[in-house]
This record gives structure tokens, C-alpha cells and sequence, in this order.
């Protein structure tokens, strides 16, 4: 495509989403479905935000990979991201691993995840190319980094952000001089180096890289000729950069959005249970950090048809009601209480049931006088009548997955068990 003056670049990139990972520290959440297509605050998936990003950023054109368990992921991005017209240089495509490369081989890794689709992505004509994590809750312009890429001619431009050093050996940490420019990646180091003049704090990679399309197919090809290489992003493509290039870093301040000027930088590695409980509890805040009714950058999501949510009931010990709570389309609050918790699409909770601090997938049903608190339930769970959780440590812990913050999460099977 010819570049015009003062055109956004956004135009000339496409977004490669890399969803094909498990998530297995989420536990029985993705036995059935990758991180990525985890659900996510009422009404969304996980890797809504990253594909919603690329969209406000003005990118058109996208390529999701995806490998592990991907048929819930696939058939939400068929939903809820068919929209893209080819006739106005949109496109939106789904990339399973498919042995395109040889019978033997799925993806081996994150770089390979884009070494195998190389002549798909050549066929969109892209200049640049911003290669994406799927499973990260955030709100990014894109086009911000683009801009940083090119003005400063770097080679790849990673996504960066501050991060305690506690929480930073799970992450690629990044050392930068006063330009920006990367000395040095350690890819998820068991004692993960400070910021200068910071001891407690790192800067961490998001998994967020820019490249030049075709500096990018000659890294993945001498990658690919490598028999050492683990055919990873962050263990071998980035550092090979930093040692033998020129790679930038983009400070996620710099391109974070907000809905207001004082709000902090939100991002959210929501791999745990722990912290899928917290993220997703949160947002009943009166003000929370990552706001979902911001119009100006919608998260786009497969919008489920609906009726509104509903309230019956009005006596008292029978009352319909929830207090510092989301509730999505389709729940039916019947005498229940509900407190400090998120319902997702469809969920019921029948009378004289009192929930707290729960996070609730899509179509619970709550029985009669069950009390639960510090719960995450999974879709489609039916929770029998007058069963206790949330009150007695000891008694979770053997029926159901509890984490050391003390949340249950509850699935089907456990249920099952109960009544074995």
C-alpha cells in the first residue's frame, strides 16, 4: 500500500495475536479453552482486549494464532470479530496450528507461531507488523508505539512496563540507556535485576514487540536455521536483537489509555486465580482503574442477544437486590442477595441465596439458601441448594480448588463429586 503524508501508521500494520497458550497457573479455568478465551468482566473475553486495542489504534488488518484448545477461542472470534470487509483492505484471520511446514511440527514456539504463516503474512502487504500477547487486560494505542518505532529507526520496539521486582521473574526484564535503547534482555531471570535508582521495581517486556515486516522475516528465517534456538521471542529473537541491533523500548505510560488524567497505567497479567479474582472484582469499584464504560475506546466483544437482567422479589429475607455488583444481561436475581461480585451473562441465583465477593461465567445457577463468598464459578456450574462455601476454610479445601488467598474456585466436576 503507498504511504500518503501524515497518514497513521497504524494503517500500514497488521496486528499478529499470539493465543495459542495454555495458561495452566488458571487451573481448571482452562481445561476446556485457552487463556486468551478465559471470560473477563461480565461480558468479555481475555483476548477482547488486545484485538480491541488493535482496532482503536486503527489497525485493519489482524492474524490470530492459536494452538491450545482453541475451539471456544475460535468460535468467539467468529461471532463476535466478523465484521472486517476485504473491499475496504480490512482483514481478519484465524491461524490454527496446522502443520503448514511439516507433518511433524506444531508450533514450537512464539517466533515459530509466525515463521510458519510467513507467506500468509506477506500476502497482506503490511509494512509493519505489532505482535501481540493474547491474554493481557489493558488499554493501549498502538499507534504511539508505531510512531516511537519509526522516529527512533529501531529494529523492534518492546513494550515495557514498571513492575515490583517481586512479581518480575515471570517476565523478560529490560535494562535501556537515556535514549531508550535496550542493553540488555533477561528472559524470566530467578532474580530479576533492578531499575537504576529503583531497587525495588524492574522493567518488564509485556510481549509486545513492532518490527519492520521484512526485518522480521529475516530474523524468524535465520532463527529457523538455528538448531540451538528455542524459537522464542523473548529467549532468542530479542536478544539476538539487542546484542547484534538496534531495539527500543516503549514505556506503556507513554500509550496507556485513560479516562482520566489521574487514573494510573492499568495492566494486568491475570494468570493466576488469584489474580483473575481480584481483576475481575475490582471493577465493582466505584471507580475502578480499568474502565468499561469509557465510549471513546469500546472493547469489542461477541454481544450475546439478551434480555435485561432482572430483579423479583420484595420481601423481607426475599429480596432481589445487588449492591456494588455488575450484572449482565440475561441474570435473573430472584430473592437473592448478591454483594462485591460480577455476573456474567444468563447467571440465576434463586431465593433466599446470599453471594459475595464472586466472580460467576456465564449461565450459573444458584439453588435456593446457598450461600457463597470468595468464589470464581465456572460457565454452567449448578450449585446445589443450601451448600456453604467461603465460610469454612478446612471444608473447602477438600471439595473444591482453593488458593492461598483463600478463593474457591468451583467447576462442574467438583460439584459432581459432592454428591458421589
Amino acid at each position: 500500500m503507498r504511504a500518503v503524508a501524515n497518514e497513521p501508521l497504524s494503517r500500514h500494520a497488521l496486528a499478529f495475536v499470539l493465543a495459542g497458550g495454555r495458561g495452566s497457573r488458571l487451573l481448571e479455568l482452562t481445561d476446556k479453552r485457552a487463556k486468551p478465551a478465559v471470560y473477563f468482566g461480565g461480558k468479555s473475553r481475555i483476548i477482547d482486549f488486545a484485538l480491541s486495542n488493535a482496532l482503536n489504534s486503527g489497525i485493519r488488518r489482524i492474524a490470530v494464532a492459536t494452538q491450545y484448545k482453541a475451539h471456544s477461542l475460535i468460535r468467539h472470534l467468529q461471532m463476535g470479530w466478523n465484521f472486517f470487509r476485504p473491499e475496504r483492505n480490512e482483514s481478519f484471520d484465524i491461524l490454527p496450528a496446522s502443520q503448514r511446514v511439516s507433518e511433524t511440527m506444531w508450533y514450537l514456539g512464539t517466533a515459530d507461531a509466525v515463521y510458519q504463516n510467513i507467506d500468509i503474512i506477506e500476502s497482506y502487504g503490511a509494512k509493519y507488523i505489532v505482535l501481540l500477547a493474547g491474554d493481557h487486560v489493558y488499554k493501549m494505542d498502538y499507534e504511539l508505539m508505531l510512531k516511537q518505532h519509526v522516529e527512533q529507526k529501531a529494529d523492534v520496539t518492546v513494550g515495557c512496563l514498571e513492575m515490583p521486582r517481586s512479581e518480575s521473574s515471570a517476565f523478560g526484564i529490560i535494562h535501556v540507556d537515556e535514549n531508550d535503547v535496550i542493553q540488555s534482555f533477561l528472559e524470566k531471570p530467578a532474580d530479576p535485576p533492578p531499575m537504576p535508582g529503583k531497587p525495588d521495581t524492574s522493567l518488564a517486556s509485556m510481549g509486545i514487540y513492532v518490527f519492520d515486516t521484512d526485518f522480521l522475516f529475516d530474523q524468524l528465517r535465520r532463527d529457523a536455521a538455528d538448531p540451538n534456538s528455542n524459537r522464542d521471542f523473548g529467549k532468542d529473537i530479542i536478544p539476538y536483537i539487542v546484542r547484534n541491533g538496534r531495539a527500543i523500548a516503549h514505556q506503556f505510560s507513554r500509550s496507556c489509555v485513560r479516562s482520566g488524567n489521574d487514573q494510573p497505567s492499568y495492566w494486568r497479567d491475570v494468570g493466576t486465580v488469584d489474580a483473575y479474582w481480584s481483576a475481575n472484582i475490582d471493577l465493582t469499584d466505584t471507580v475502578p482503574d480499568l474502565d468499561l464504560y469509557d465510549q471513546s475506546w469500546p472493547i469489542w466483544t461477541h454481544a450475546e442477544i439478551t434480555p435485561p437482567a432482572k430483579f423479583v422479589h420484595d420481601e423481607e429475607g426475599r429480596r432481589g437486590e445487588a449492591v456494588t455488583s455488575l450484572v449482565s444481561g440475561g441474570c435473573i436475581v430472584s430473592g437473592a442477595a448478591l454483594r462485591r461480585s460480577l455476573l456474567f451473562t444468563g447467571v440465576h441465583l434463586h431465593s433466599h441465596a446470599r453471594v459475595e465477593n464472586a466472580v460467576i461465567m456465564p449461565y450459573v445457577d444458584v439453588a435456593r439458601h446457598a450461600r457463597l463468598s470468595n468464589v470464581v464459578i465456572d460457565r454452567g456450574v449448578r450449585i446445589p441448594e443450601g451448600l456453604v462455601v467461603g465460610e469454612d476454610p478446612e471444608l473447602d479445601a477438600k471439595r473444591f480448588r482453593t488458593t492461598g488467598n483463600g478463593v474457591c474456585l468451583i467447576t462442574q466436576p467438583m460439584i459432581d463429586r459432592l454428591n458421589a
